[in-house]
């Protein structure tokens, strides 16, 4: 046999398409759909940046037990509907149609948020869960379809549209968490319709009219980062960045659209499916929004101590997982308290739901890859393999939004003084405008000042440059002294996992590019090896920082950047491949499904990166908002969670890459599918 019968040559340049007109080398499909998702990205993590502050700190003062549960249980339904939304595209929408419904739901749950009331705080959680789960596997299947089988540049525009939805994520925390905390939660919410909106516009809008969206919300938005943002030369710099490459990124898909855009073939309904089984699906989702309400709210409007409801009482739980001896291992007792916290949390409504419905969702999976002939099957079998690798780091990744945006806001030292106290100054009153600086410095009547504090003061003054009398002690020197606008906001640090990724996108697509080319591509569980124990190493740079924390518990900056570099290049290794690895190992006919699947066990992750945090839970709730601890008290907490992270993401790490040799054999890379 000819090296020509028996290798099936790569698709040329000529081909790669199937007549789509390109820009740089990529169907000009890609970049709308990349705007598209930038802009639903944008609406989405600008409102996670805020989600947790904003249940603590605004008008629902829970603690950090109730919010870490709220948190997880809204970012486990959020990933579990794909499943269904990728099921219903297959079988009944198509997924153009499935995209524009999850937009429009969407956009309706961000301007809910901006209401200050219980129900309908809950109601618009779970019109963002419901239209996400039409939305997101979608528009990642579209994707998908623009490149024909054995496409080497699959992964490139997989990691192109990648970095839109970092884009998006990185723009989100610059303007609505900023504008969130610093003005009004309700105009951080606000931000995020109206990016929901250019999202969902640019997707269904002509192209002409899609042009004028693109070039106009790209220039209000570069406006705004250089117009509303903290006062200090770094935040200016990131700002103006982002600024730059929203503008460049606008550019490009003007361009493109120009050439053509996305074909109007690309996600359309099945072939033989008509229009008349479309009702069934608006019905079936106006039922589950206020069913996914009480889950996601856990029941508590309707408890007595407005808490979610468990349906396991402590007792039992306590009874099951026995009892710890006081001279018990410190293995022993951090066990006990998973299996407390994972009983706990599993037995609330959407931990019991979540479970059922994985249950039946991977058993659907299992069963259909055992119908299939050798080469699919056992393609089918690496591609749940992996998901469970990516269930493993996305457990350990998202707690982002709930731990480490926690650890942020009480133990990241966030303050660029402009001066210092110093000993002449003993003695003095003087007038400051009190920052996270003087937190963990006696106050007056002997008190220690703490975040509690702080948060009290700002909420009793809502203008900005208020100021109070601080009488200045020996205590005192060396404190320092700043304004609120140069300290920066927690939840602005949700924006430097995206940011990276912008920087560091195109380098590892390119790399890629260039070891496939010496064929020394790693294989795609390699990559996902790397990705664990880039995480690991991430979360280690956490853990270090909070053990070399200063005496007011305060930890350098410069330690959670850090982590979050690294964390971001084992995102790079492992997510962008992953979805792309899983449009490539998956049937035709199940490809939307096995999307589903992809991020239905990326609602696992979130799940259980709720019961991880749980560990770092340090307050209670109240009528009058939660009482924090003093930064000495929270920093071992949050640093002994993270070192355990660290070992255990390694050692999965470890894991993967014994099985990969495995599971390069059984993707068969080198058949024609």
């Amino acid at each position: 046999m000819s090296v020509d019968d028996s290798v099936t040559p790569p698709p040329s340049d000529a081909d790669l398409h199937e007549g789509q007109s390109t820009l740089f080398g990529h169907p000009t499909g890609l970049y709308t759909l990349f705007f598209a998702e930038m802009w639903e990205r944008f609406s989405y993590y600008g409102m996670r940046a805020l989600l947790v502050l904003y249940m603590i700190k605004g008008f629902l003062k829970y603690g950090d037990e109730q919010a870490y549960t709220v948190y997880g249980a809204y970012t486990a339904l959020v990933y579990m509907t794909p499943f269904f939304g990728g099921l219903l595209a297959d079988r009944v929408l198509g997924q153009r149609r499935a995209v524009i419904l999850g937009g429009v739901l969407m956009a309706a749950g961000h301007l809910l948020m901006t209401y200050e009331a219980q129900w309908p705080f809950f109601i618009a959680l779970s019109l963002l869960i419901v239209g996400n789960g039409f939305f997101k596997p979608n528009i990642s299947t579209i994707v998908g379809s623009l490149y024909p089988k054995g496409s080497g540049k699959r992964d490139g525009g997989f990691t192109i549209f990648y970095m839109g939805i970092n884009l998006g994520a990185a723009m989100s925390p610059l303007l609505c968490g900023y504008v969130g905390e610093t003005y009004g939660w309700h105009y951080g919410f606000g931000l995020a319709t109206i990016g929901m909106l250019i999202g969902l516009a640019v997707f269904v809008m002509p192209t002409l009219v899609t042009q004028a969206l693109i070039g106009l919300g790209a220039a209000i938005s570069a406006i705004g980062m250089l117009v509303f943002h903290p006062d200090n030369p770094w935040t200016t710099a990131v700002n103006v960045f982002v600024a730059i490459a929203l503008v460049a990124a606008g550019t490009i898909a003007c361009v493109a659209l120009s050439r053509g855009g996305l074909s109007a073939s690309k996600g359309q309904r099945p072939e033989g499916m008509d229009s008349r089984h479309d009702w069934m699906v608006y019905l079936g989702t106006l039922i589950a929004i206020p069913v996914l309400t009480l889950l996601v709210s856990g029941f508590s409007p309707l408890t007595d101590d407005g808490k979610s409801l468990q349906l396991i009482p402590d007792e039992t739980i306590n009874s099951f997982t026995g009892d710890v001896q006081e001279d018990a291992s410190s293995a022993s007792k951090a066990v006990r308290s998973i299996a407390v916290v994972f009983l706990k949390e599993v037995s609330k409504p959407a931990g019991l739901v979540l479970t059922v419905i994985g249950i039946i969702a991977f058993g659907y999976l299992i069963i259909q890859t055992f119908k299939l002939d050798q080469i699919p099957r056992q393609r089918m079998i690496v591609a749940l393999v992996l998901i469970f690798f990516q269930m493993l780091f996305f457990a350990f990744f998202e707690q982002a939004g709930s731990s480490v945006n926690l650890f942020t806001d009480r133990n990241v030292d966030r303050v660029v003084e402009t001066s210092v106290v110093t000993e002449s100054m003993v003695g003095e009153t003087i007038q400051i405008e009190p920052t996270q600086e003087q937190i963990g410095y006696e106050w007056k009547d002997g008190e220690i000042f703490s975040i509690s504090d702080l948060d009290q003061l700002r909420a009793e003054h809502e203008a900005k440059g208020f100021e109070v009398d601080w009488t200045i002690r020996e205590s005192h020197v060396g404190m320092g002294i700043a304004s609120r606008d140069a300290e920066l906001p927690a939840s602005l640090f949700q924006s430097v996992n995206p940011i990276f990724i912008l920087l560091l996108g195109l380098v590892f697509s390119a790399l890629w590019t260039q070891l496939r080319m010496r064929d020394s591509d790693p294989s795609s569980p390699v990559k996902f090896a790397f990705g664990l124990a880039l995480l690991g190493l991430g979360f280690g740079a956490f853990w270090y920082g909070a053990v070399n924390a200063n005496g007011r518990g305060m930890v350098s900056i410069s330690w959670l950047l850090l982590g979050y570099l690294l964390q971001t290049m084992g995102e790079l290794c492992l997510s962008p491949v992953g979805l792309s690895t899983m449009t490539k190992l998956s049937p035709r006919h199940l490809v939307s499904t096995v999307m589903g699947g992809w991020f239905l066990a990326t609602a696992f992750s979130q799940y259980l990166a709720a019961i991880i945090s749980q560990l770092t839970g340090v307050s209670e709730g109240g009528d009058t908002g939660s009482v924090i601890p003093l930064p000495t008290e929270t920093v071992d907490v949050y640093g002994g969670v993270f070192g355990t992270i660290a070992v255990t993401a390694m050692l999965s790490g470890l894991a993967c890459l014994l099985l990969s040799p495995w599971l390069s054999r059984w993707m068969h890379e080198q058949d024609e599918r």
